[in-house]
């Protein structure tokens, strides 16, 4: 008798979470089409040009031009020794600690 009153209780839940969903996603699809929605929910500034994000301004606020971070190219066969020379570093220093 349970099991039925659990599957019916799930079956509603499942039913609300779908319609639940439906509505939201109408709803977002209709604000994206109103034009201007965007800055009266956020409620961005009046300017058309957005503002820039914090990490990318010095500290006189202007905006950074040069990369943020640079990397290089590196081979497969030298992670493999890098990290070959890692394993091997660590074994030989658990191995010291256990002579101890």
């Amino acid at each position: 008798m349970f099991h039925l009153l659990y599957i019916l209780a799930f079956a509603v839940l499942a039913v609300l979470a779908v319609a639940n969903l439906v509505r939201n996603l109408m709803m977002l699809g209709s604000e994206a089409r109103r034009p201007g929605s965007r800055s009266r929910t956020f409620g961005a500034n009046n300017s058309s040009r957005p503002a820039p994000h914090p990490e990318l301004l010095d500290d006189q606020g202007q905006v950074i031009d040069e990369p943020l971070i640079v990397m290089r190219s590196i081979s497969v066969r030298d992670v493999r020794d890098q990290l070959d020379d890692l394993y091997d570093a660590k074994e030989t220093s658990s191995s010291e600690e256990s002579d101890d």
